[in-house]
Formats: C-alpha cells, sequence, structure tokens
C-alpha cells in the first residue's frame, strides 16, 4: 500500500471535541503516519505523494459497531435462516453483510454470536485479503443454559465441566473473546424469560475466570436486574442489552450502575435502526421507563458503547446511524455520540490501536460529506473508507440496494 495524504475541512482526532480545521491526515500502508494540519502536511510531504482532497468533508475514525450477528438475516425467522443454510452459502452471505456495513462507515465489528465459528472463517478472509470486510472480533458459539437463549447457535452448557470444555473450544476456534447469555431472550421464547437468569453467580464467576485464563474477555447478555448484578460481581467486560427488567416490569438499581462505573464495564445498548416503531410497540408507559434508565445510567457514570445488535428481526446491517440518532434523541450531545461509536467502543473491546486518529495507529478512517458534530445524518453520507490504511472502493446506497464502483484519488 502506498502513502495517501488526505486532507478536509475538518479532522476529527481522537474525542470528538478535538477537532483540527482545515486538517490532514498521512496514511503509510496500514497505519496513520502524521495528523495536523493541512498547510504543515502539504508542504512536508513530498509532491510525489497521493492527495485525495475532500472539500466539505470531515475525516474521522471508523465507526465501531459492538454488537452484530453477522449469521442472521435481519429477516422475521433469523433462527431458520441460520439452523437452515448451507455452511458456504451462509458465509458468502456474511460476507455480503459485513461489506454492508463497510460501506456504511463500520470499519470494525464485535461479532456476538454465529454457528461453526463461521465468522472466524470470515475473518480470516479478510485478513488475508481475500475478501474486503471490517476488522471482526468473533464470540463464535455463545455459552448458555440447555434449552437456552440461542442454543441453536451450538453453546449449550449444564455443568461447570461443560462451561470449561465450550470456552475452551471456542478458543480453540479462534475466538477473540467469549459471549453468555447470561438471561433469556426474545428470539427464543421456549427458553427462559428475558428477565430470568439462565446461569448461577457461581457459574458466572468461573465463566469469566476461564475465560480469562485463556486470555479471553466476557461479554454478558443480560436482561433482568438481577442477572445484571451477577454479572457485574463476576467481572464481566460489557453487558448487552442491560434492560434492566423484572417480573413487575423495569426496576432500574442505581447502586448497581455505580458499580458497573467503578468496574469499568461499558454497556452496549443495542439499539437498531427501527428504534421508533419499536418504542412504539413497546407503548407510553414502558418506553418511558426504558429511556429513564439509559438517562439514569448515564448519570451514575455508566459507559456506552455502541451497538446495532444488526441480524436480528428488523435490525438491518446498512442503517448504524439510526442507533446514534436514538441516543440523540435522548438528548445525548453529538459529540458524546461520536465518541461512543469510536473511542469509548475501542477502549471496550481492548482495541488500543483504533478508534482515534494519531500517528501509529491503525488507519480505520471514514471522510463524511458534512460534519457530524452538528448533523448526524451527515454519516449516512460516505465518501470515502480506509480499513487498516486499504482504500475501499466506493459503495453507494440506493433504497438499500448496495452497487460498487470502482474509483482512484487524483492527485
Amino acid at each position: 500500500m502506498n502513502k495517501i495524504l488526505i486532507t478536509a475541512d475538518r479532522v476529527i482526532t481522537k474525542s470528538a471535541d478535538q477537532v483540527i480545521n482545515d486538517g490532514a491526515v498521512l496514511v503509510d500502508g496500514g497505519l496513520i503516519a502524521a495528523v495536523g494540519t493541512a498547510a504543515e502536511l502539504e508542504t512536508s510531504v513530498d509532491a510525489s505523494v497521493t492527495r485525495l482532497r475532500c472539500p466539505g468533508a470531515t475525516a474521522m475514525p471508523g465507526l465501531i459497531d459492538c454488537h452484530v450477528h453477522l449469521a442472521f438475516d435481519a429477516s422475521a425467522d433469523p433462527v431458520r435462516a441460520v439452523t437452515h443454510a448451507d455452511p458456504a452459502e451462509l458465509v458468502a452471505a456474511m460476507a455480503d453483510r459485513a461489506g454492508r456495513m463497510l460501506a456504511a462507515g463500520v470499519t470494525t465489528v464485535r461479532d456476538l454470536g454465529d454457528r461453526d465459528a463461521l465468522t472466524v472463517k470470515l475473518r480470516s478472509s479478510i485478513d488475508s485479503g481475500a475478501a474486503i470486510g471490517p476488522r471482526i472480533l468473533a464470540a463464535t458459539a455463545p455459552l448458555t443454559s440447555r434449552g437456552g437463549h440461542c442454543g441453536f447457535l451450538g453453546g449449550e452448557v449444564a455443568t461447570d465441566d461443560d462451561i470449561r470444555t465450550q470456552i475452551a473450544r471456542n478458543a480453540a476456534d479462534g475466538a477473540d473473546l467469549i459471549k453468555v447469555m447470561a438471561s433469556g431472550g426474545a428470539l427464543t421464547p421456549t427458553g427462559p424469560r428475558m428477565w430470568q437468569s439462565q446461569f448461577s453467580p457461581e457459574q458466572l464467576r468461573l465463566i469469566v475466570e476461564e475465560s480469562a485464563r485463556l486470555g479471553l474477555e466476557v461479554a454478558a447478555h443480560a436482561h433482568g436486574t438481577d442477572t445484571i448484578a451477577n454479572c457485574v460481581t463476576a467481572g464481566v467486560r460489557t453487558i448487552e442489552h442491560c434492560s434492566w427488567r423484572t417480573t413487575e416490569g423495569i426496576s432500574y438499581d442505581p447502586e448497581i450502575a455505580r458499580r458497573i462505573a467503578e468496574k469499568d464495564i461499558a454497556v452496549c445498548r443495542c439499539v437498531s435502526g427501527d428504534w421508533r416503531m419499536f418504542l412504539e410497540q413497546l407503548g407510553a408507559e414502558r418506553a418511558k421507563a426504558l429511556s429513564e434508565t439509559i438517562i439514569g445510567m448515564r448519570k451514575d457514570g455508566v459507559r456506552f458503547i455502541a451497538g446495532t445488535d444488526a441480524g436480528v428481526p428488523g435490525a438491518q446491517f446498512g442503517d448504524y446511524v439510526g442507533m446514534l440518532e436514538f441516543f440523540a434523541n435522548l438528548g445525548f450531545s453529538h459529540s458524546e455520540i461520536i465518541d461512543m461509536a469510536t473511542t469509548s467502543s475501542a477502549h471496550a473491546l481492548g482495541l488500543a490501536d483504533t478508534g482515534s486518529l494519531a500517528p501509529g495507529m491503525r488507519a480505520d478512517i471514514i471522510i463524511i460529506d458534512g460534519n457530524p458534530l452538528t448533523g448526524l445524518d451527515s454519516l449516512r453520507r460516505i465518501q470515502h473508507v480506509f480499513v487498516a490504511g486499504m482504500q475501499v472502493p466506493r459503495v453507494a446506497s440506493e433504497r438499500g440496494r448496495q452497487r460498487t464502483d470502482a474509483y482512484e484519488a487524483h492527485p
């Protein structure tokens, strides 16, 4: 890969409040070599280096989606779609979905549940250059109880020995982390209810300890208030959904939230682009309670990270910005939201080489038309995407259909 100098009206470097006006980023191979003003870099960089000039645009770190399911198809019945698919056909479909996410500016995804470690195979294809896609962190088969949430993915366990064996199997398959279905979930109506725990506190501690022994963090699917508390005590790295459910409804516990913040456990609320319809289906009272728990967690210092749950019914792979707009609707500032989608997510996922633009960092960069600090919708207007320094073919979206047009930057 050759050097390329990107200039734009704005360069968002680290936190969203760190902006270089009339800025520039020098990419050298897969890394960022320099960041500064266009005036500084234009004069210091050799004239033979390719220039990519982007007037009216913003260059910023690539977006991170911390919760996706590439094996699911976002249809009304994703379970059947994944369980009945031929492995080769499913991997091809997963590659297409990953490509759609990359086209939407998402340069890193964390996949939190697939079958047969197919996401690891896709990750290998992308890493080798055989396929184009975002960086993938794969959890492979989530640990769940017998007959529990998403048991069809192959991670059912019952005893402590089962737990150790499944974690070892996932690690051997190439998992980057361990996912545990600590509570029930909506996709598996025959299993425990969403607020019910699937594992004892002792089992959750075992899962965290055994994962740590193999160098892996744990992401916990947890809806129930009691389950959330058990996950915090066990020491999971992230809590997915974190919806504070009980048999009576939603029951937010500020003390547990403060413990989440103190232990630097990140919360991925898993919001898809169809959140308006979801809130309507909940009804005014329940929607208000849901919103109040998120606002309460924010007030109590909880760190949020960005995740769409792409692949479950209605959660499309190309609508990352819809999730961000949900938080804006709750009063989160644009800079706070951009940090959630970049630096905060990178921190929670243990990725020290992405999430910001600085010398030595991995060159995951997006260039968008407009300024996301004043309008999140500009994040839908992707001009260019770089992943690990590779300039991705331009992809334009039209009514949900993707088309790819090759292009080259002109000096």
